[in-house]
């Protein structure tokens, strides 16, 4: 028992170390760049709204504005500017503590999946020092939520705790809708799991017994609760009548119905050509990383200066992640082992999908939902790479080939360290940066 305490006290002084240490790295200088930078001037501005009105109200116009994301991620936002104001510190501050929660299940999901505390500590240095989940942790975007709700919501079902999976999975729909495509591959994942737990325990017709005793449980886990909890999150606009169309009709249901049917129709139809827009085909790649924010200051102690907010995976991590996947792929076609299983298909929830869009105005930091279970994969090739070790040396070289590559990627982030703080450096500086003409 004292070694069980003493181990679960290590786990979590370790997971909280880095989870603090990412902290650090998101609060630095939160307030620069100043001003809205990217799509903070559109979930700022409506995040501080609903703070004073519990809709989307144009501050210009004092109308009602359309909006087409839900407002969970948006009434998170508008923590920050409660407790610090309406400004960059204050809009920014609920992703950063997002983010570096985000890092602590990234530690505890390892934990249950691998059974290790050298892996679990591996893959929170992954994600510390991966360059785009350090900066969708320090802009006031809906994205950074999202991928914390989907990391809640798989870390419930490695416990079998599928109603608090329900709830997560839920927020995450009431943050953007691509959740949905979340609930519908958890939802398959876990009936897959029900069956194969009836054809283990020697189930003479395990579909029938699914569909009759786990398939009503399911429905209501996967689909009635989470459609309670986003229209629950619509209360300000329900309880209201000064949002977008509330009153175009008398029934307010059926005022709520035509508005996601015009939400809908805006994601439809969203095929205008932006400078940074990126097909999925390149975004494990890194072929069109977003730039937030660009500008030449004065004040870098060169006669030319750079500074930019990218939202660039560390490049050296994100292609050796990108390998692991596909070995993970393969390890799972041969094994089907349900670590892998898992793996691939919060991979593919946040991923494929968008391949089904091909004409439509994406971004690769659309990549940041499935991102942790992308570099996880990484933790599962080497949990398989030590696990090999025929004896204790061969372990012990292992184990240090792994540190070294940690290395690679840790001075890769230091390098692009500028790019993801926003910090001012020599234009030359900026240039030897931007490895590739398509990163401009």
């Amino acid at each position: 028992m004292t070694d069980l305490r003493e181990r679960i006290n290590r786990d979590w002084a370790t997971a909280l170390g880095f989870a603090a240490f990412g902290l650090l790295l998101r609060l630095w200088n939160l307030g620069s760049p100043k001003g809205f930078i990217f799509d903070e001037v559109y979930y700022a501005k409506n995040a501080h709204s609903l703070l004073l009105h519990g809709v989307e109200i144009d501050p210009k116009t004092h109308s009602a504005e359309f909006v087409v994301h839900p407002p969970v991620g948006k009434w998170l936002i508008s923590i920050g500017i409660k407790l610090f104001g309406y400004h960059e510190f204050g809009w920014r501050f609920s992703g950063a503590i997002i983010g570096s929660l985000s890092i602590l299940l990234m530690y505890l999901t390892a934990r249950k999946l691998f059974g290790n505390s050298y892996l679990s500590a591996a893959a929170a240095a992954v994600i510390t020092f991966d360059g785009l989940h350090l900066v969708m942790s320090r802009t006031a975007l809906l994205d950074i939520f999202l991928a914390f709700f989907i990391q809640c919501a798989v870390l419930a079902i490695l416990f079998n705790r599928y109603w608090l999976a329900s709830i997560a999975l839920g927020l995450a729909v009431g943050t953007k809708w691509s959740g949905l495509y979340f609930i519908v591959a958890f939802a398959i994942f876990v009936l897959i799991l029900d069956y194969n737990r009836k054809r283990y325990l020697g189930a003479e017709e395990p579909v029938f017994d699914v569909v009759r005793g786990d398939l009503p449980k399911r429905f209501l886990q996967f689909f009635l609760i989470p459609v309670f909890l986003y229209i629950a999150s619509w209360v300000g606009w329900i309880v209201t009548k000064t949002g977008w169309d509330r009153n175009w009709s008398h029934n307010v249901w059926r005022n709520l119905w035509h508005y996601h049917a015009e939400i809908l129709n805006f994601h439809a139809h969203l095929v205008e050509k932006h400078p940074y827009s990126a097909n999925p085909w390149n975004w494990l790649i890194l072929g069109r990383p977003t730039s937030f924010f660009y500008s030449a200051p004065k004040n870098c102690g060169s006669a030319s200066c750079a500074q930019e907010v990218i939202a660039l995976g560390t490049p050296i991590l994100w292609w050796s992640a990108t390998l692991a996947l596909l070995v993970t792929f393969g390890y799972w076609i041969s094994h089907r082992d349900r670590i892998s299983g898992l793996l691939l298909t919060a991979v593919g929830a946040g991923y494929l999908p968008w391949f089904a869009f091909q004409k439509r105005t994406m971004f690769s930091f659309y990549t940041i939902a499935f991102e942790p279970f992308l570099l996880m994969t990484l933790i599962y090739v080497l949990a398989r790479f030590l696990n090999s070790a025929r004896d204790e040396n061969q372990l012990r070289t292992r184990k240090n080939i792994a540190l070294g590559i940690g290395l690679v990627f840790l001075i890769n982030f230091l390098y692009f360290l500028p790019l993801y703080l926003g910090t001012p450096i020599a234009h030359n500086s900026w240039q030897d940066r931007m490895w590739f003409g398509s990163w401009i």
